[in-house]
């Protein structure tokens, strides 16, 4: 049907006739708590959808206490939806897959985690790293099963994991999510929510980056992660976070099956290599490349030998590993030709032991790596992602540091300034705004600002409007039509 001009699927809702349910502890009544689970999940809402359709709710518990004593906070599943209460015995009531209890998973205490032990210096390592790479200072990052599991492990062994906030689709929140047969479980949490919420939260764009499984994809950048020959595995909740994200990053293997590919001084080895995952055309379209492309998502494809940037023109080969010749490990294994620019080499510490510096990489970006030049878009990129600015040397020192690129550049150009979780203290506020004014004045033409944060849009148009025009936006993607909206003026 089509509603405000957009065509839209309608599905029905089907009856619900029985809801196999658990929780920790319940009163004879049937009221159910879930104080020793790791997650809530979707038991409140599967109970009154089943209730609704006259079906029955059977629910296992691990604990029976007197009548009317459990605390009404703690009650996740009411006794009215509830018609059958299980008591099973501990061997059956397993908190994970692969864990019989763990107090940390279900909140009733944290735990340190300096002593993790970190991950075998391997090609799963190296993707999960260089995945790693793309994290920001307070950005809100979902993780998906599979590859992207060791993106946490590495957060925590950069100690960057308390400087992000990491969820998955289970309802984490913060924390960091366990992987293998303890995934959805975490430590450390900041909250568990409901499911059905979480994903309220993920389709109003509360993600800023999220890290997904790649299974298949091809010269399109198209994904398929539900369907392998007769085999539908479903698309889970992989639709509703690679559609909603700003920012997607897919992370696997480059070759599936059988393989003997190690990391030996400093460098990528392949022996045995085996059947590449990168199609012409994906068995089915669990995502779709042209799309995204369309609507400006920035997508990354990383693997442990190179990684592709999508574009409108298809994928683009960005990086490759040391060790690791283009043509015969790349180029001959695909089914086609990626489009190739300047290709760079991955970040040699990816393939080195030890710790490869992301702390330091996110939170003291130095200025220089915070200012770039686009010359066939004449844009000057402004990264002040992060930033903090702290007193009036600090200011004077990104005044300089901005002045001299634009003079070494030698004509106006059009800016982009990143605003995302910039911190500006109250007493530099009029010598900030008076020093955006001047470099507007002397050096810039055109300039738009961006940053996912509301409260940040509204701080910075109060500050910056007292001598320039603001032009904040929520995204790049904004910031960058604006310029292009001004170039369309101009040339008509």
């Amino acid at each position: 049907m089509e509603i405000d001009g957009k065509e839209w699927l309608f599905y029905k809702a089907m009856p619900i006739n029985v809801a196999f349910l658990r929780g920790t502890t319940a009163d004879p009544e049937g009221n159910v708590t879930l104080e020793r689970e790791c997650l809530d999940l979707d038991n409140l809402a599967m109970a009154m959808a089943v209730k609704n359709s006259g079906g029955v709710v059977i629910v296992q518990v691990e604990r029976i206490a007197k009548s009317k004593s459990l605390n009404p906070r703690h009650v996740v599943v009411p006794s009215p939806l509830v018609d059958c209460i299980v008591l099973a015995r501990p061997e059956h009531h397993h908190q994970t897959y692969g864990t019989a209890y763990n107090a940390a998973f279900s909140g009733e205490m944290s735990v340190p985690l300096d002593g993790t032990k970190p991950m075998p210096l391997d090609v799963r390592k190296v993707i999960a790293r260089r995945c790693a790479l793309e994290l920001r200072s307070g950005a809100i990052v979902n993780l998906g099963i599979g590859m992207p599991e060791g993106i946490a492990q590495v957060a925590t062994e950069e100690r960057v994991a308390e400087t992000i906030t990491m969820t998955t689709e289970a309802g984490v929140i913060g924390g960091v999510p366990f992987s293998g047969h303890d995934f959805g479980a975490a430590v450390n949490t900041d909250a568990i929510i409901h499911q059905n919420q979480q994903f309220d939260f993920y389709d109003g764009g509360g993600l800023d980056i999220a890290f997904l499984g790649l299974a298949e994809a091809d010269t399109h950048g198209n994904v398929n992660v539900s369907r392998f020959g007769t085999k539908i595995a479903g698309t889970g909740g992989f639709i509703n976070i690679s559609q909603n994200a700003r920012k997607l990053v897919y992370a696997g293997t480059f070759a599936a099956g059988d393989t003997d590919i190690c990391v030996t001084d400093g460098r990528l080895k392949i022996g045995k290599d085996s059947k590449c995952k990168f199609r012409e055309h994906v068995s089915q379209i669990t995502f779709s490349g042209k799309f995204a492309a369309a609507s400006g998502q920035p997508v990354l494809y990383v693997t442990e030998r190179c990684v592709f940037r999508l574009t409108a023109g298809g994928l683009e080969l960005i990086e490759v590993a040391p060790g690791v010749d283009i043509e015969r490990d790349i180029i001959a294994r695909l089914p086609f030709r990626p489009l190739m620019r300047e290709v760079q080499i991955m970040n040699p510490r990816l393939f080195t032991e030890g710790t490869m510096g992301l702390r330091e990489r996110m939170l003291e970006l130095p200025l220089g790596e915070r200012i770039s030049y686009d010359p066939e878009r004449n844009t000057l990129f402004l990264n002040f992602e992060g930033l903090h600015l702290r007193d009036l040397s600090q200011l004077e020192a990104l005044r300089d540091a901005v002045t001299a690129k634009c003079q070494t550049i030698g004509k106006r150009m059009a800016v982009v300034v990143s605003y995302d979780q910039f911190v500006l203290d109250p007493g530099l506020e009029t010598a900030y705004a008076a020093t955006v004014a001047d470099l507007e004045r002397d050096c810039y033409g055109a300039v738009s600002r961006y940053t996912t944060s509301a409260f940040m849009r509204l701080k910075l148009a109060q500050v910056i409007t007292r001598e320039v025009q603001p032009h904040i936006f929520e995204s790049l993607q904004d910031a960058q039509a604006f310029h292009s909206q001004i170039q369309a003026q101009l040339n008509a």
